[in-house]
């Protein structure tokens, strides 16, 4: 990829899109394109196409969404499937129109059925029903892959997507009522140990088991992917291992300090039994994940404690 290529980075307030912009600064892309929302409101379709009629973008990589964790997925189902699919719709769409060549999408492991042969090969893709939590934004995250695979087949372009699993790093969201399980126990744990609570309870058995992919190693494989000339396709980007809820909750205890029990609360759901990516495809190609949960983990959560520490009640700053 040229090093002077223009590149709007969509969402780059948020985890993905800012890591995407740490990296691109990193390895030396000076022309990367930003807009606020309130700057540009990705859900308006006449001000995306003018935005790409006046900016002369060269690549696209589109990680703004609505996310949220299995609280926010199953109580705000149409929320998370309008917004979605508007945006991804609006940019994509726009994107074409102006002649950019390459885009990246961002999805996410849900897209995957719930019952699955793990671990989850790309293929597996719509051979079965999906989770019910989560499944409005889900079929947002399927829409999009496949406006890019429908793009690339009619009018000849470059859009590739990425099917990161779960993520966790700087500028996480940890609202407990809209964050996703990494962020919503680290700063449970956290307020747990300034509170000197004796336990510290966990949505659900505990028994499901996940994969966690630090966002620096997100960005890292999306340059990998551009600047390797990758022009199509779908293709998981995770670590290959996976733990359970219950180890998950053990290190961030440990990172944190927390030495409290450990409680599950059954009656909260636990979704998809197990989601472990196939991240063969990309690492046939020469790339893998470097970033290890245990450095991950302490590296966030001092990450959380300066950046939300101060704004957290003053019983609970550390």
């Amino acid at each position: 990829m040229n090093k002077q290529a223009r590149i709007f980075v969509a969402g780059h307030r948020g985890m993905v899109g800012s890591a995407l912009v740490r990296r691109l600064a990193a390895e030396g892309y000076p022309n990367v394109v930003t807009r606020s929302r309130a700057e540009l409101d990705l859900m308006d379709q006449a001000a995306v196409n003018r935005f790409f009629e006046a900016e002369r973008i060269d690549v696209v990589l589109l990680a703004a969404a609505r996310v949220g964790g299995i609280l926010a997925n199953a109580s705000r189902p149409g929320e998370f499937i309008y917004e979605n699919l508007v945006i991804e719709t609006n940019v994509i769409h726009a994107a074409y129109r102006a002649r950019v060549e390459r885009l990246v999408f961002f999805g996410s492991s849900c897209i995957y059925p719930k019952q699955c042969p793990q671990p989850i090969r790309e293929e597996y893709l719509l051979t079965s029903p999906l989770e019910p939590t989560n499944d409005a934004y889900a079929i947002a995250k399927i829409a999009g892959l496949k406006l890019c695979e429908a793009y690339n087949r009619e009018y000849n372009t470059q859009y590739v997507a990425l099917m990161p699993t779960n993520l966790y790093g700087p500028n996480d969201n940890y609202d407990l009522n809209s964050s996703h399980v990494l962020p919503a126990l680290l700063r449970k744990a956290h307020e747990a140990r300034l509170n000197g609570a004796a336990s510290l309870t966990v949505w659900g058995s505990g028994t499901p088991r996940r994969e966690f992919l630090h966002v620096d190693d997100l960005a890292a494989a999306t340059l990998f992917v551009l600047e390797h000339n990758v022009t199509e396709g779908l293709f998981n980007v995770g670590v290959g291992e996976d733990l359970s809820i219950r180890e998950l909750a053990e290190g961030i205890c440990k990172v944190v300090g927390f030495e409290g029990e450990l409680a599950f609360d059954a009656s909260k759901p636990d979704g998809t039994p197990r989601k472990l990516l196939d991240v063969s495809r990309l690492a046939q190609m020469g790339w893998r994940a470097r970033i290890g949960l245990a450095e991950g983990l302490a590296s966030t959560y001092r990450q959380f404690v300066a950046a939300h520490a101060g704004s957290l009640p003053a019983t609970l700053q550390a």
